[in-house]
């Protein structure tokens, strides 16, 4: 059988520097919301799941958390620009307070799309917390409020990031083999 770790070039932020830094982002965002009621996690399925997890335990303040399934990558290594709700929101956001937990930030146009979208909604706040940003990679600027690490143009996965749906259980952020994806070029 195969070990993940074998397709793994190198480690680009290791689970103890990942861990420390969703510690600040919780300790900001609960400043940010201090005597705000009605605080609601959004995450973007599925990559977001680890890191909101993780975010949700440290912040110290009571939220809510709902989950929207957004895809614009299908099988590759990059946004293919082309944006599809593929799950909604369980709950309403009209007055709310919503942070978007998001895990990557590439293009921007996933994000771009995500957030007119549920600004037609009529939150009270919507902010952005992604975990890893590209700023080489951005086509469409997004504010982003809580970034946890910009990161060069390397395709990652762990910590929720997926390849095809694999590597998403490691427990750090890595840049995969070339020879993983080459056939995607070819």
């Amino acid at each position: 059988m195969k070990d993940l770790y074998d397709d793994i070039d190198h480690v680009l932020i290791d689970e103890a520097t990942l861990q420390k830094r969703i510690q600040e982002l919780a300790a900001t965002i609960t400043a940010d919301y201090d005597g705000i009621e009605d605080l609601m996690l959004l995450a973007v399925l599925k990559g977001s799941y680890m890191f909101l997890a993780d975010l949700s335990r440290s912040l110290r303040r009571p939220h809510a958390v709902d989950f929207m399934g957004v895809s614009s990558y299908g099988g590759g290594t990059k946004s293919s620009g082309a944006v599809r709700i593929m799950m909604d929101l369980k709950e309403p956001i009209e007055g709310r307070n919503v942070v978007i937990v998001e895990d990557i930030i590439d293009s921007g146009h996933t994000l771009s799309y995500l957030r007119r979208t549920l600004l037609a909604r009529n939150p009270r706040s919507l902010r952005i917390c992604s975990l890893l940003s590209k700023p080489v990679r951005r086509e469409v600027e997004v504010p982003m409020d809580y970034i946890g690490f910009d990161i060069p143009d390397e395709f990652v996965v762990g910590y929720g990031l997926d390849f095809d749906e694999l590597y998403r259980n490691l427990p750090f952020i890595a840049v995969l083999k070339p020879e993983v994806f080459a056939h995607l070029y070819q």
